[in-house]
């Protein structure tokens, strides 16, 4: 997404040529192929783990994090590498977005007309905020030190970079739409003025 938004705003004139269907296919498929192989390797390397503390996870769904307090051996190192693994996939992917956005701001704040770099800027920052929004609360809960560990807290995390980002996804880039901006400024006001 930040790709793209780079190539629409400093490079439109070559936009068709960089960023065709093919390419964009391509991005996807290496996405959801990267995702999938995650995936599998946590699911296979899990399966192998010896439990000696039961197998309750007080969660919603499976976390690694809680998965290997429950694993009893030191086989658990492999799982270790893995995050470490994907802690490293998810910081480059993390510092392209960054450069790409670097590139972009540079790009708009030299755009002379302040409508169009308010036009710009509406493009960009609500792809930001959700990939912020995700990326914090996932680093919360998979960085956080085990020792601050508690059942309310691992819950709420999980919950907030699982289910926040996509539930917000739809409302920030929806802002965008001024009617819907009316609406919601009419249902505020309306809400004030009843207190």
């Amino acid at each position: 997404m930040s790709y793209d938004r780079y190539i629409a705003i400093c490079r439109p004139l070559h936009y068709e040529t960089l960023l065709g269907s093919r390419v964009c296919l391509h991005m996807a498929a290496a996405a959801w192929g990267c995702g999938f192989l995650n995936a599998l390797l946590h699911t296979a390397n899990t399966f192998s783990l010896p439990f000696c503390q039961g197998n309750a996870l007080h969660q919603f769904f499976c976390e690694v994090p809680q998965i290997l307090k429950l694993s009893c051996s030191t086989s658990y190192i492999r799982e270790l590498w893995l995050i470490v693994a994907s802690v490293c996939l998810v910081f480059v992917c993390f510092v392209l977005i960054v450069v790409s956005y670097v590139q972009i701001f540079r790009a708009v704040l030299r755009i002379p007309s302040q409508q169009g770099r308010h036009k710009a800027f509406a493009t960009c920052l609500p792809h930001l905020a959700v990939v912020s929004l995700f990326l914090t609360t996932a680093f919360f809960a998979y960085l956080k030190p085990s020792s601050t560990s508690s059942l309310s807290l691992d819950l709420l995390l999980a919950l907030l970079y699982s289910v926040m980002p996509p539930a917000v996804n739809p409302l920030i880039y929806s802002l965008r739409n001024q009617e819907l901006k009316a609406a919601l400024n009419k249902l505020i006001i309306g809400q004030f003025q009843k207190q």
